[in-house]
């Protein structure tokens, strides 16, 4: 359904990215954050998804600068490798590229973000410090606890599993306290990555929730 194509970040450097575009008139755009586990079949399955919501979805490969085309999957192995990408992440790094995603999107209409773990971090920050957006949408960030005391500068809505062995409700909880302006929505037993129907963690009873809230909430925001 999509294709890949290479996108050019404000410093210059060269990054690829996965491209699927609706049949129809585009609603708007949606940037696609991925997990550690780079822009893999998952992800493009989201932004094939998105496709067909009817959205411009673009996936940049935020881990091109240290790893070109790194795309992992789900076995142990796999994970420990992926997360040696993030031991000491280069978070202004990462939001260049994702803004260079944003820009090549913004002619098509309103531009939403939507991010996945690692993803779901960036999707946050991306709301309060980069231009360009209407909305964003964050699925299990770890690290947003650390950016809670920015405000995004867009409507934005994040998720949460209960189970979530990485990310304590505490968390969660100074989360909500921080940010009233903030949807923040947890999923009864969830795990990390309830979201990934490739995971051993993947909840379909929390997917099937959290998926439809994230639609109608870009649906509510991404209009022209």
């Amino acid at each position: 359904m999509g294709h890949d194509i290479k996108l050019t970040a404000s410093d210059n450097f060269q990054l690829s990215a996965y491209r699927a575009d609706p049949t129809g008139a585009p609603k708007g755009a949606v940037v696609v954050i991925q997990e550690i586990f780079g822009v893999n079949h998952h992800i493009r399955s989201v932004c094939d998804r998105l496709a067909k919501e009817g959205y411009v979805a673009i996936a940049p490969s935020i881990f091109d600068r240290t790893s070109p085309n790194f795309q992992s999957g789900y076995s142990p192995d796999e994970i420990a490798e992926a997360r040696k990408f993030v031991a000491n992440p280069d978070w202004e790094a990462m939001l260049r590229d994702t803004q260079a995603a944003i820009d090549a999107v913004k002619t098509v209409g309103p531009v939403g973000i939507i991010g996945f773990c690692l993803g779901g971090s960036i999707a946050y920050v991306a709301a309060t410090r980069l231009s360009g957006l209407s909305a964003a949408i964050g699925y299990y960030g770890g690290a947003v606890v650390r950016f809670a005391d920015e405000k995004p500068k867009v409507p934005t809505q994040l998720h949460f599993g209960e189970k979530d062995a990485g990310i304590p409700l505490t968390d969660v909880e100074t989360i909500k306290g921080k940010r009233a302006d903030v949807e923040v929505f947890i999923y009864a037993n969830a795990q990390h990555g309830f979201h990934c129907d490739e995971r051993a963690s993947y909840d379909k009873a929390s997917a099937d929730i959290a998926w439809p809230r994230s639609m109608a909430f870009f649906a509510e925001h991404l209009h022209k």
